[in-house]
């Protein structure tokens, strides 16, 4: 699903950029302790204002691969300047505002 939607996105985002990121929101919409770091690293992107920010230490709990995805993702964010909806991941990142940050409503 997520890759075939890699297809209409903008070309600032390379495949591999886009392999690691849709991991990662994937990882994110599970439910365990690794699930709440990652959405809390891709949500800290979303917006650290109203979702907080990311604590470095969490890639402490993470397996190597997670952390592996999570740097790419890190240099996409670096070289891109562009928040993840105006790559076309808004409707990503939405359910992942609504399960981790419910407070946060609509």
């Amino acid at each position: 699903m997520l890759a075939a939607a890699h297809e209409a996105r903008p070309s600032l985002i390379t495949a591999d950029e886009a392999a690691a990121l849709e991991r990662l929101l994937a990882h994110a919409q599970r439910d365990s302790g690794q699930s709440r770091r990652v959405a809390d690293f891709l949500l800290a992107w979303w917006n650290s204002r109203s979702c907080g920010a990311f604590d470095l230490t969490s890639l402490w709990s993470l397996d190597t691969a997670i952390v592996a995805d999570m740097t790419v993702v890190l240099g996409l964010i670096g070289r891109v300047h562009r928040y993840p909806d105006s790559l076309g991941y808004e409707a990503e990142f939405k359910p992942l505002v609504k399960a981790w940050r419910p407070q946060l409503g609509d």
